[in-house]
């Protein structure tokens, strides 16, 4: 576990099994510490369309990327994606925009 800019994140290295951790126990915890995933992978958006989980939802869609260059993009647009998450709960990012699912709008 990791503080940054005052943001408490977990990596799935981070927890017990590690990224062997099944997306259940990673929806289950979102819920309980009421935390946004954030993921490249369609079966959380399945499970968050189909069962409302995790708690909140950030999917990111920007195809193959450094670590280094997913970085920076988060960086560049955290502030507008922690105040988009006060009212919404299911965000993509792009590399170039965000796609707010729910209220039919789109950033650019």
């Amino acid at each position: 576990m990791m503080q940054s800019k005052d943001i408490d994140v977990i990596h799935t290295l981070d927890l017990p099994k590690g990224n062997k951790t099944k997306d259940s126990e990673i929806n289950h915890l979102s819920l309980a510490e009421q935390r946004i995933v954030v993921t490249k992978d369609n079966d959380f958006v399945n499970s968050f369309l189909l069962h409302n989980r995790p708690y909140k939802l950030l999917l990111v869609t920007t195809g193959n990327i450094t670590n280094k260059d997913l970085q920076a993009l988060m960086e560049s647009r955290l502030e507008q994606l922690l105040e988009l998450f006060e009212s919404c709960d299911f965000i993509e990012l792009s590399r170039d925009y965000l796609v707010i699912h729910g209220d039919g709008e789109e950033d650019k």
